[in-house]
């Protein structure tokens, strides 16, 4: 779900040709949650094979990473390793409301109510490891770097940027921010629209740029109020935050009160949360992450490629075909182009 920020931040639009060459790390189970979600049948139900099994991830990343990397963008997917403790009593609230949603969505689907299949349908999404392993095998397949957090992928990928091996982070949602990401990219798409959750529509988008320095200095606050600001309005470890604390009233407690300790006991923050506040700032100051990875790139694996994607779960011979070729001959011509430059 993310932190509530959308309305306290500068959001820059940035085109496609701005990052070329640039290299991006990208939220895997962010997008890969994006494509589950969107990419359904009118009546909700994911795509799958001949034997059945989802392939709506495998569309999704297949199409839009190619159709990225042709554009000359250096994308690297990180992965999501073992979630935090903390996170337990959201994970379980999560499982509860895809439940519900199956429920509902069995009870318009004996009604005959196409529109709100696909609504509920949307809220039952998940990833299994089964498609988690065969995403990571897809972009090697592609020649991507993949790099597996020890825990939320959120703070890998911010950890990279930090270390100036990548550009920005790659994400719909606003954490990597209040996990010190300088940069963070949203809507990151060649064809400029996405899907309406639950609904059978798009809308128009364009990227956009966060930059972390700009907004802090904007807001007035540092990174340690950006965290106690999120506190507030609620995180992945602290469901819904403050009761009746929007993120506008939450900005101008962390600025007017300026220790934690008085901030918290303004609000009862044991009223709202079981958590001890102080755990969850440690949380996002010292969340797990490593350097064993590597950032490489490799030219495409074709064969593997049809394998995975014809052989085993029957995509289209002849769209899938095309798209190797057309990703191919950019890469070949970016190739000559470079060559050409020593001459």
């Amino acid at each position: 779900m993310g932190v509530n920020l959308k309305e306290l931040l500068i959001r820059k639009p940035i085109k496609l040709e701005e990052l070329k060459g640039k290299t991006l790390a990208v939220d895997a189970h962010n997008t890969l949650y994006q494509f589950i979600t969107t990419i359904r049948s009118p009546d909700g139900s994911v795509f799958t094979d001949a034997q059945g099994r989802t392939t709506s991830h495998l569309i999704g990343l297949f199409n839009r990473t190619t159709k990225l990397m042709e554009q000359g963008l250096k994308l690297a997917f990180v992965f999501d390793g073992k979630p935090p403790a903390l996170k337990k009593e959201e994970t379980a609230r999560r499982r509860e409301l895809k439940e519900e949603a199956l429920r509902l969505y069995e009870d318009a689907k004996k009604a005959g109510e196409t529109d709100e299949m696909h609504k509920y349908a949307a809220r039952t999404s998940y990833l299994t490891p089964e498609m988690i392993e065969e995403s990571k095998t897809l972009l090697h397949a592609l020649g991507l770097p993949v790099v597996q957090a020890p825990s939320e992928g959120e703070a890998q990928a911010a950890y990279l940027v930090k270390k100036h091996q990548a550009f920005a982070c790659v994400s719909q949602d606003y954490d990597n921010m209040v996990f010190g990401c300088p940069r963070t990219i949203r809507n990151l798409s060649v064809e400029g629209k996405k899907k309406v959750p639950g609904k059978m529509q798009f809308i128009s988008v364009e990227p956009e740029m966060i930059e972390l320095k700009e907004n802090l200095e904007n807001l007035d606050i540092n990174q340690d109020q950006l965290i106690l600001l999120a506190l507030l309005v609620g995180t992945d470890y602290n469901y819904g935050g403050v009761h009746k604390i929007g993120p506008k009233t939450a900005l101008k407690l962390v600025k007017e009160i300026k220790e934690p300790e008085i901030l918290f006991k303004k609000v009862e923050w044991e009223k709202h949360c079981q958590t001890d506040w102080r755990e969850l700032i440690k949380l996002f100051k010292e969340m797990p992450v490593t350097d064993d990875y590597k950032l490489n790139w490799h030219p495409v694996n074709e064969k593997e490629l049809k394998q995975l994607l014809i052989e085993k779960h029957n995509f289209s011979v002849e769209r899938t075909e095309k798209k190797i070729k057309d990703l191919l001959e950019k890469q070949e011509e970016k190739k000559q182009s470079g060559l050409n430059k020593w001459f």
